[in-house]
């Protein structure tokens, strides 16, 4: 039964998407929201509508994807993803319909095009396309559906013209047999701005993996939970893990120069990265003044890395490193994401950095799981000297397996990774004050212990 009747999502969605846990822009006022393109692909009730919105806040302009569902009755299974409603129709999130997603899988298997959408499968990909979806929870920038235990589609709520670096980069390490990569079978697209834009990434899905936070996660429990006095005492001891993993991101990061290729920054380069590092050390600063405590120490490890001598080697690298982008499956650690920080612009996501960046922002990972749990723990006082022993136990467990596998050791960079660090640790200052206020004291404790 179709609806010959317009349906105006402007006002629902400029409500409904700063409710979002991934929508990017919380703590500041959306302004001149307008639907950019509509789509309509699938008719009748239940119908879907693919709709891209273009918004501004203050000075920053962003362009988000919203597959919406339209039905004349919503039931209550779906009520958790309303929209709003528009005359006699429901509008909502279509991602948690199986009835509609079920046929965003059989459109890039078909190959379809539809407007100005085009679903495209990877030659020689096999997809099964009767099963249902799950929406994962959990997710920070995206929403990914797992189809049966098949296949997993990820799809970009933030979206931007140009290459998408996670399909770019799986697709490459794919084609050279790399067993830490999950290999991608489709994709979704559009044109933005004259460029090919991707939309959504459809990939092998991982069978009875478990993500690297949950595992850490584990480990810290299991170990304030005991009375051991060190990690290594502990019976879930994450060292072994952490080890393996440091090969495995060695490993990829060999794989990442194979198919990309390396070059070096010269000292006058390296000279300009430690001025962008103190160019975001000053934004946080305006806007978490309790950052001045630490700001001498960051300032003067950055100065440090400005005067650093000798080239620093440059390549592809994952961009956006930590323990919820990393997998253990029955055979061993998988990699995913590889499309950078969201908050960062394309190009520089695409560019080329040190491996160093990603060794940083595991070790930030490994002090963030430990800090986590000891943040409201009632034996606070006895557990921080456990805590710290966990994060210098995994943290040194990784960089060995890092070394051993052939990647750059990391203590004969110290300049680079601390200074590499500190920045990490000054992004999330920035994260936690606009999105969880609560868990500010985390990184600030973190830059304290540093």
């Amino acid at each position: 039964m179709g609806y010959n009747i317009v349906v105006r999502f402007d006002d629902m969605l400029a409500a409904w998407l700063p409710q979002q846990r991934w929508f990017g822009g919380k703590g500041r006022a959306v302004r001149d929201l307008a639907v950019v393109a509509d789509t309509e692909l699938v008719p009748g009730d239940p119908g879907m509508r693919h709709v891209i919105v273009t918004l501004s806040q203050g000075e920053v302009a962003s362009s988000y994807q919203v597959l919406i569902g339209l039905r004349a009755q919503l039931p209550g299974w779906l009520e958790h993803a309303r929209i709003g409603a528009d005359g006699r129709l429901h509008a909502y999130d279509a991602l948690h319909d199986p009835a509609l997603t079920r046929q965003l899988l059989r459109s890039i298997a078909a190959q379809r095009s539809t407007g100005p959408l085009r679903f495209g499968r990877i030659p020689g990909a096999a997809i099964e396309t009767g099963l249902d979806s799950l929406v994962l929870t959990g997710e920070q920038s995206n929403t990914s559906l797992v189809f049966g235990e098949e296949t997993i589609l990820k799809v970009f709520r933030r979206i931007s013209p140009g290459p998408n670096p996670d399909l770019e980069v799986t697709a490459a390490l794919a084609r050279l047999g790399s067993p830490h990569v999950a290999e991608p079978l489709g994709w979704i697209e559009t044109r933005m701005d004259g460029a090919t834009t991707i939309l959504a990434i459809l990939s092998r899905y991982l069978r009875a993996a478990a993500d690297g936070w949950s595992l850490a996660a584990t480990s810290v429990r299991d170990l304030y939970a005991s009375e051991a006095a060190s990690a290594a005492e502990a019976g879930g001891d994450f060292a072994g893990e952490a080890r393996r993993l440091g090969a495995t991101t060695a490993q990829v990061h060999r794989d990442l120069a194979e198919a990309f290729g390396t070059e070096e920054l010269p000292p006058e380069a390296v000279s300009g990265l430690a001025e962008q590092m103190y160019r975001r050390l000053d934004l946080a600063l305006s806007a978490v003044p309790a950052l001045g405590a630490h700001a001498d120490m960051i300032g003067a490890a950055y100065a440090r890395l400005a005067k650093l001598a000798g080239p620093v080697p440059v390549q592809r690298v994952h961009g956006d490193y930590h323990l919820g982008q990393v997998m253990r499956t029955q055979t061993g650690w998988v990699v995913l994401d590889f499309e950078g920080e969201p908050a960062r612009p394309l190009a520089e996501r695409r560019s080329r950095s040190s491996p160093l960046r990603d060794v940083a922002g595991m070790l930030r990972s490994f002090d963030y799981a430990a800090r986590v749990q000891l943040h409201a723990h009632p034996e606070r006082e006895r557990l921080t000297e456990v805590a710290r022993d966990w994060i210098h136990r995994n943290s040194s467990a990784f960089c060995d397996g890092y070394t051993e596998a052939g990647g750059a050791e990391p203590a004969g960079s110290g300049v680079l990774l601390r200074a590499l660090q500190l920045d990490k640790a000054v992004y999330e200052v920035m994260y936690e004050a606009r999105n969880r206020p609560s868990w500010l004291p985390i990184p600030l404790e973190s830059l304290a212990d540093l």
